[in-house]
């Protein structure tokens, strides 16, 4: 019984947003979507990713993204860059920004009466005491590896978030 009723629950759609959706967004998304299914919520929530500008559309994540998301066990190569959209603010629960700039392009299309949907991901760890992902596309290895840390704190305080709210 309690298998069909949860057949039937509504799922949480989360969707993250960086500039070019190559780097930090599908980083996020692959962490975030790994943490869900390892806690066995995949049922429950659905995660998606884009970018702010349209320059990256169709391609995959960053090498350095993937290799980095490989050395943690994590496999990101099966998704592709997307533009963010005002429809994004009907479809998902949750639409979370990298970084201020990206907060910012996200408020410009957000239709009205769907403001409570925009966060900054970090604001899910707060223990980092920064606001902002930075984007690592113009660094080595460590900026990746950088944001891959932060990334994982925020998805952990997200899903708590998730758990005590929408589950």
């Amino acid at each position: 019984m309690l298998k069909a009723a949860m057949k039937d629950y509504p799922k949480v759609k989360v969707l993250f947003v960086c500039m070019g959706n190559i780097c930090r967004s599908p980083t996020a998304q692959g962490v975030f979507r790994d943490l869900v299914e390892r806690e066995g919520l995949g049922h429950l929530i659905s995660t998606d990713s884009a970018g702010t500008i349209d320059y990256h559309i169709g391609k995959a994540p960053d090498r350095r993204a993937r290799e980095t998301a490989v050395k943690r066990g994590l496999d990101i190569s099966d998704l592709r860059a997307r533009q963010a959209i005002t429809e994004d603010f009907l479809e998902f629960d949750y639409v979370l920004a990298m970084d201020r700039d990206n907060y910012a392009d996200l408020q410009a299309i957000c239709p009205v009466g769907q403001e409570e949907k925009l966060f900054l991901f970090l604001d899910f760890a707060p223990q980092l005491k920064q606001r902002e992902v930075p984007d690592p596309y113009y660094g080595g290895p460590a900026g990746f590896e950088r944001v891959f840390d932060m990334v994982e704190a925020a998805a952990a305080g997200l899903l708590e978030r998730i758990k005590a709210h929408s589950l």
